[in-house]
C-alpha cells in the first residue's frame, strides 16, 4: 500500500490562469532482521563478495537499518525519484542508541527517455535479483552497482555514460608494499550499451561495458559482457539468471573482484541463479547460488541459500533463510598461503511495505 498526495502549483498570468499538478508518492518499507553467523569468515550484515577469514566467527545481530523511504514526483513529462536507507552507517553504537545515519540510494530525474542522476547502473537488470532475507542475495555473483549517470533509453536500447572509478591496487616494485590506486586520473566516463527484450515469458537484457582505466603504470582499455534475465516457468514460479565475463571489476560481485590487481587489469567470470517457487498464494521459497572467480588475483567466492517467505497480510511479510558463504581463493604465494573459510548463517526478517 502506498500513500499518495497531490498538490497544485498555480501559475498566474494575465489574462489566463494555468494550473500545473504535481503528484507526490511516498513509499518504502520498515524491515527488522535477526541474523546469526557461525564459521570462520567474519560477520557481515550481508555477504558482499569480500570477507576476512578469522579463527572463529560466531555472532548474533539484530538490526532495522535496511528500512528505507522514498519519494516519487510526477510533473507533466518529468519524473523525479529519491530514496534513502541506513545500511552501512557507523554513527551510533549498541551502548547507547544504535543510531544510523541515512545514506542516499537513488536521486534521479527522467524526461523524454533521458535519465540523469544516481540510480542503478545500466548494466544492472533489477528484475533478476533474487527474493532473499540477506540484503541483495547472492551479491558475489551478480551486478549490483548504483552510481550517477546520463542514460538515453528507447523501447529496446539504452546508451549510458556513467561515473568512472578505478578500484584496485598498484604494481609492487621491489619490496614496496601494495598501494591502493590513486583515482585522480579517472577522467573518461564508463560507457554501457544495453539491449532489452520482454514478453509474457519474462525478460532478458544483454549489456556491454567499455571503460578506460588510467592509474599510474596501468593505462589500458577494458570491456566486458553481462546478461540478466527473469523467466517465468510453471504457474507463478520464476527463474532468475545473471552471467558476466570480462574486465567488469567493481560492477559485479560487489567486493569479489577489483578493476586492477597488482597493476594488472582484472578479468572475472561471475554468475548467479535463483529459482522461486510458490507453495500457496501467500507463501514462496527461493533457492539461490552465486559465484565469482578472477584470473589475476585468483579469488574464488561462493554463496548459496534457501528461504521461506509468507505474507501475513497484504503489506506484512515474514521470512526465514539459511545459507552459506565460502572463500576458496587459490594459493598465489607458497610462502604466504591464503586462508580459506566458510560461514553458515540463519536470518529471520519481517517487512512492512508502505
Amino acid at each position: 500500500m502506498k500513500t499518495y498526495l497531490s498538490c497544485a502549483l498555480i501559475c498566474l498570468s494575465f489574462p489566463a490562469i494555468t494550473a500545473h499538478a504535481t503528484s507526490i508518492e511516498l513509499g518504502g518499507f520498515l524491515k527488522a532482521n535477526a541474523r546469526y553467523v557461525d564459521g570462520n569468515i567474519a560477520f557481515q550484515d550481508s555477504w558482499a563478495g569480500g570477507g576476512q577469514v578469522v579463527p572463529s566467527a560466531k555472532r548474533t545481530q539484530f538490526s532495522a537499518q535496511e528500512s528505507r523511504f522514498n519519494i516519487r514526483l510526477d510533473h507533466e513529462q518529468i519524473l523525479g525519484f529519491a530514496e534513502i536507507d541506513f545500511v552501512g552507517s557507523a554513527q551510533g553504537n549498541p551502548i547507547i542508541s544504535n543510531s544510523y545515519a541515512p545514506r542516499l540510494r537513488h536521486a534521479f530525474i527522467q524526461y523524454q527517455g533521458i535519465t540523469a542522476g544516481q540510480t542503478w547502473s545500466t548494466l544492472v537488470n533489477t528484475s533478476s535479483f533474487a527474493e532473499t532475507a540477506d540484503l541483495g542475495g547472492p551479491l558475489v555473483g551478480q551486478a549490483m552497482v548504483r552510481q550517477t549517470q546520463f542514460c538515453f533509453s528507447t523501447v529496446h536500447w539504452q546508451f549510458a555514460l556513467e561515473n568512472p572509478y578505478t578500484y584496485g591496487t598498484t604494481a609492487q616494485h621491489n619490496e614496496d608494499k601494495t598501494q591502493w590506486i590513486d583515482t585522480s586520473n579517472d577522467y573518461l566516463p564508463d560507457t554501457i550499451i544495453r539491449y532489452n527484450q520482454a514478453g509474457d515469458w519474462g525478460n532478458v537484457s544483454v549489456s556491454a561495458l567499455i571503460r578506460y582505466l588510467d592509474p599510474a603504470d596501468s593505462r589500458q582499455w577494458g570491456g566486458g559482457l553481462s546478461m540478466g534475465a527473469k523467466l517465468f516457468t510453471y504457474a507463478r514460479d520464476d527463474l532468475r539468471l545473471q552471467l558476466h565475463y570480462g574486465n567488469l571489476g567493481r560492477y559485479v560481485g560487489t567486493d569479489a573482484a577489483k578493476d586492477i590487481f597488482d597493476g594488472e587489469i582484472e578479468t572475472s567470470l561471475s554468475g548467479m541463479f535463483a529459482y522461486r517457487h510458490f507453495w500457496t498464494e501467500r507463501s514462496r521459497s527461493t533457492l539461490f547460488y552465486g559465484h565469482t572467480t578472477t584470473q589475476v588475483e585468483q579469488t574464488d567466492r561462493h554463496h548459496w541459500g534457501i528461504n521461506l517467505f509468507t505474507d501475513l497480510t497484504q503489506a506484512l511479510s515474514v521470512g526465514v533463510e539459511l545459507g552459506r558463504y565460502e572463500i576458496d581463493d587459490a594459493i598465489r604465494d607458497a610462502a604466504a598461503p591464503r586462508p580459506k573459510g566458510a560461514s553458515n548463517y540463519a536470518q529471520l526478517s519481517m517487512q512492512f511495505s508502505l
